[in-house]
């Protein structure tokens, strides 16, 4: 029997709360709800005297916003949190730069099914991530900064200064212009989605790099490019023509 898991909903909407609450009680079993809120104001009230182990939080509330909370209470909110939003295509991609786990209405219940689990696995946001994801929602830009998840932090890089990524598994390894290397817990196919906007190329498989630091492409030896640290990214038989035709375009 899987451990329970308490757990508040804070959303302006009766209706959504109500669907909520019965996609938990049938698809999450072990979540304990032990309270709802339906505004800033109320949810603050109700997290001064509740600590919920999960918090499912609206991005847009009545009188202001779910980051309002979280900003308000700081570090005396210890829940973990997955927002909710029926927010457009560009405030998915805020929320995905980020690392942030959200849900979108209507909500899917195999989703929630994995938000819940990751939330279980993973560490609550950081201070960092939270203003990464309210600066991007409000700039309406596109995102000059990402987050990534490794196994013990999160780290908070320029997107300029990767030079690359490469899979393996499930998981991803991030090459930084300054050497470091970070190791992430999420798929290539997902950075891929992420980081394509800002003139990344997948050349392989399991290999993405940035354009902007592309030093040559060698046609040579089965075909690869050359970095500007001077690493090599494979480019696949089946990505070249795709590859060419990128670099005629920069």
């Amino acid at each position: 029997m899987s451990k329970e898991i308490t757990a508040i909903i804070i959303d302006d909407m009766k209706l959504a709360r109500a669907s909520l609450k019965a996609d938990i009680a049938e698809h999450c079993p072990q979540i304990k709800l032990i309270g709802e809120a339906d505004s800033v104001v109320s949810g603050l009230k109700l997290l001064k005297t509740e600590t919920p182990e999960l918090l499912f939080l609206d991005v847009e509330l009545e009188d202001g916003i779910g980051f309002d909370i979280i900003e308000l209470l700081g570090e005396k909110l210890k829940s973990k949190v997955i927002f909710t939003t029926a927010s457009n295509e560009y405030a998915i991609k805020a929320f995905q730069v980020a690392a942030v786990d959200y849900l979108l209405k209507p909500i899917d219940p195999d989703l929630l099914i994995q938000a819940v689990a990751k939330a279980q696995e993973s560490a609550a946001n950081t201070k960092e991530q939270i203003n990464l994801l309210t600066d991007n929602l409000k700039s309406k830009k596109q995102s000059s900064k990402i987050a990534l998840h490794t196994m013990d932090k999160i780290v908070i890089s320029d997107i300029k200064d990767i030079l690359r990524c490469e899979a393996s598994g499930n998981y991803t390894t991030f090459f930084l212009r300054n050497g470091d290397k970070v190791m992430v817990t999420k798929t290539l196919k997902e950075y891929d989605e992420i980081l394509s906007p800002h003139n990344f190329i997948r050349t392989h498989q399991s290999h993405l790099a940035n354009a902007n630091l592309i030093k040559e492409f060698v046609k040579t030896e089965g075909g690869y490019l050359l970095m500007a640290d001077d690493s090599n990214v494979p480019v696949s038989v089946r990505k070249r023509a795709e590859v060419v035709q990128f670099l005629d375009q920069l």
